[in-house]
């Protein structure tokens, strides 16, 4: 059975929906002519401007993963930390996310900080951290936190990254992107949008 918008009286809501506007936040200044090598240097700089701009619990991402039959699911977590092994989160094994991150070890990252009007994404292959490193970050969490968790189903997965998206939105909807894609030999750069048509501007000057 199907139903059209006037019969589930939907039409109210998306005329709503048409009306609303997007990217009302402001977003800070960018020095585009001075980035680091390593694109997570350049993350903790947003994630800290973030929090120092009051953006509430800015360390949330969504986390996005695929099953066995390649459906997409995503949900709502805490970064636990990033370092030269990749990005870490943590939960249960017996849950969801932990029998696709089974099935298929790859996932991506979407961190959205509305008031700034900047996102960051980033994609990669999963890897499973040791049990002693798992125990330790269940360890770390509070009594009513580690609750009900069963011995060993709690699990730290790390992203290995292979792309990182920086995006900041502009009111011309020329957004500026700052995509890292990892190689052999490092991290490689490309810019686009504002920031990259303002660099060209400014080198024919």
């Amino acid at each position: 059975m199907t139903h059209d918008d006037s019969d589930l009286a939907l039409d109210p809501l998306n005329d709503w929906l048409r009306g609303r506007h997007a990217l009302t936040g402001v977003a800070p200044d960018w020095d585009i002519r001075d980035l680091p090598d390593d694109p997570a240097v350049l993350f903790a700089e947003w994630l800290r401007a973030a929090a120092a701009a009051g953006v509430a619990e800015p360390h949330t991402v969504t986390l996005a993963t695929v099953d066995e039959d390649g459906i997409p699911d995503a949900r709502t977590l805490i970064l636990k930390r990033i370092d030269e092994r990749g990005w870490a989160f943590a939960s249960t094994r017996s849950s969801r996310k932990g029998a696709q991150l089974g099935a298929v070890p790859a996932a991506a990252l979407n961190f959205w900080w509305q008031s700034q009007v900047r996102a960051v994404r980033v994609r990669g292959r999963v890897e499973e951290a040791t049990p002693e490193e798992s125990a330790a970050d269940l360890a770390a969490r509070s009594a009513a936190a580690q609750a009900g968790i069963a011995d060993g189903d709690w699990v730290l997965w790390r992203i290995v990254p292979s792309r990182i998206e920086f995006w900041q939105g502009e009111t011309d909807r020329n957004h500026t992107r700052l995509v890292y894609e990892a190689s052999a030999d490092g991290w490689s750069r490309a810019l686009s949008g504002r920031a990259a048509d303002r660099i060209e501007e400014e080198a024919r000057a």
